[in-house]
């Protein structure tokens, strides 16, 4: 049994790494993106729901490849259901910028939160659009 404390706690240290996981991708730090992953998580892009990259390096690879771009992601709506003392569910509303041409993206994320020894870290986040 999770006390409410420990609860609320897991819950805060997994939303901030929803709004953390963003405010990264917007400043292209790469290697601090893929550092919020666990050694073996896995990500799968709301532009590519069903193409997982599996692994830290294969994240930080998949974001180096990237041409480079100005964005804002904007993540709302973040739920956190703690599963046990070291796993957690989430989901969380996304709006993407891009460019003053391109219309944003909509979509969301289903995150799955794993504790590590460097602290709680994403098992798994998947991305999907809502509006294409």
């Amino acid at each position: 049994m999770i006390e409410d404390a420990e609860r609320r706690a897991i819950e805060h240290e997994c939303a901030r790494l929803v709004a953390l996981y963003a405010n990264l991708n917007d400043e292209a730090r790469w290697g601090e993106v893929a550092a919020l992953y666990a050694e073996d998580g896995v990500m799968y892009r709301p532009t590519a729901p069903d193409q997982g990259v599996v692994g830290r390096e294969a994240i930080l690879s998949a974001f180096k490849a990237r041409p480079p771009r100005t964005t804002r992601h904007v993540c709302s709506n973040v739920v956190i259901d703690v599963e046990g003392p070291a796993t957690a569910r989430g989901t969380s509303a996304m709006l993407l910028f891009t460019a003053a041409d391109a219309p944003p993206l909509v979509g969301s994320f289903h995150d799955r939160f794993c504790l590590t020894a460097e602290g709680w870290r994403f098992a798994e986040r998947r991305g999907s659009l809502i509006f294409t």
